[in-house]
């Protein structure tokens, strides 16, 4: 009954905050953020009633299955952006603006927070600094992907906006395992060159291996069956399922081995819509049985943002460096990116903003460097669960002004991809 009573509270205050700040011309995403700081454990919470929302952060961690399964769904519909069509057109492109973006913000954090280490070395060290600039390099998809459902966007930014981010986690990972490990050394005085080159490599290599698989058997079982509901039911199933194997973890000597949920679920949509016929029809139904998913990994996210640690001035002085220098190193990593490779006039002016938004997997890195590095790693998670509290809140609505001023948000839009009717005859 306390968890069904709290899956209400929080689905149902995050309902009601998107009808408050509708006025207010701001994405439903920031309304959702708002509802879960308000219901979560470090505000109403604190008065101790259950029935008012999160009376502790163990209670959001223990229902972390929503958010890992909305999280699947998010970069399952991700996946949908990389049809072979569409690379045709995107995908260079793509490719080269997702990885100097990301090269570009790491390098600037890097510069920024080396600088603010020797001006200030008793509140951040050379690791930390450099982990940081690792971390730098991640965006959200889920914000972003959101914000473009919500208004329905379309056009050419939008086109290369979400193959770019779909991209960044896969950059992202293998930036943040070389400064990781390099961190690491710097730590403990020992180099493992094997585990900082091969562990990303293999993550990736694992993660997308994994996704083709289930994305083949997932169209071979969705052919089984004819009606809307049973096929919709299908896709549903192969995404839980997806992401509960990415779960499994190994050791291959001393090198971990593991799953990135993010890219084995952008995989399993990415090789589904390529090979199913009616892959649109049946995305386009489980984005709306999702909705509530959605609304909920939002909330519970917000529900997670300790405003505690506003209350230290080396960590906002650290996490305003950090912001300032990973904004510029997105914002110019796209400008001179998108310039080069052709894009026409909005998407360079405007492409940079629209990947500003950061939460779960800056968030997951920050949590490995706070196991692993000793000393450092509760700066750096505080430093990022504070760019986390920022860039939330304000990312959706940069990235919905961005879109707007492209002309990519029409208002009353009935489509955001313009997708031929398919039609799936119910069985009889």
């Amino acid at each position: 009954m306390e968890t069904l009573l709290i899956l209400s509270i929080a689905l149902l205050a995050g309902l009601l905050m998107s009808r408050v700040v509708k006025p207010l011309g701001l994405p439903a995403v920031t309304a959702y953020l708002v509802a879960g700081i308000l219901i979560g454990p470090f505000c109403l919470g604190r008065l101790g009633f259950a029935g008012i929302g999160f009376t502790s952060l163990d209670e959001v961690k223990a229902l972390e299955i929503i958010p890992d399964v909305a999280m699947g769904f998010i970069a399952f519909a991700i996946g949908n952006e990389f049809r072979l069509s569409q690379l045709k057109l995107n995908g260079k492109k793509a490719t080269v603006i997702g990885i100097i973006q990301a090269v570009a913000a790491t390098l600037l954090v890097d510069a920024a927070l080396i600088g603010f280490h020797f001006i200030a070395p008793e509140v951040l060290s050379l690791p930390a600094a450099i982990t940081l600039g690792a971390i730098a390099s991640a965006t959200a998809p889920a914000a972003t992907l959101m914000v473009v459902r919500q208004y329905k966007a379309k056009g050419p930014l939008t086109d290369l906006l979400l193959p770019i981010v779909a991209l960044d986690d896969a950059v992202g990972l293998v930036i943040f395992a070389v400064s990781f490990g390099i961190s690491k050394a710097l730590t403990y005085g020992t180099v493992d060159i094997l585990q900082i080159v091969a562990e990303p490599l293999i993550e990736v290599i694992l993660s997308l291996a994994l996704g083709f698989v289930m994305g083949i058997l997932f169209n071979l079982t969705e052919k089984m069956f004819h009606s809307r509901s049973k096929r919709m039911s299908i896709s549903v199933t192969f995404v839980i399922l997806t992401v509960a194997l990415t779960k499994i973890q190994f050791h291959i000597g001393s090198v971990h081995c593991g799953f990135s949920a993010l890219l084995t679920c952008m995989m399993l949509g990415t090789v589904f819509c390529n090979v199913c016929d009616v892959s649109e029809e049946l995305m386009d139904r489980t984005e709306r049985w999702t909705s509530p998913l959605l609304v909920l990994f939002f909330v519970f996210s917000g529900a997670e943002l300790d405003f505690a640690v506003i209350g230290s001035l080396s960590v906002i002085l650290a996490g305003i460096v950090y912001i300032i220098a990973r904004s510029a190193g997105k914002y110019l990593g796209s400008f001179w990116s998108a310039k080069a490779v052709g894009c026409d006039k909005n998407i360079v002016d405007y492409l940079g903003v629209t990947l500003l938004p950061q939460a779960g997997v800056a968030l997951g890195m920050s949590v490995i460097a706070e196991q692993y590095l000793p000393g450092d790693g509760t700066i750096i998670r505080n430093i990022v669960l504070f760019s986390v509290l920022v860039y939330e809140l304000v990312g959706p609505a940069l990235t919905k002004m961005a879109l707007t001023k492209a002309g990519e948000i029409i208002p009353g839009a009935r489509s955001a991809r313009g997708k031929k009717d398919v039609i799936i005859h119910d069985e009889k």
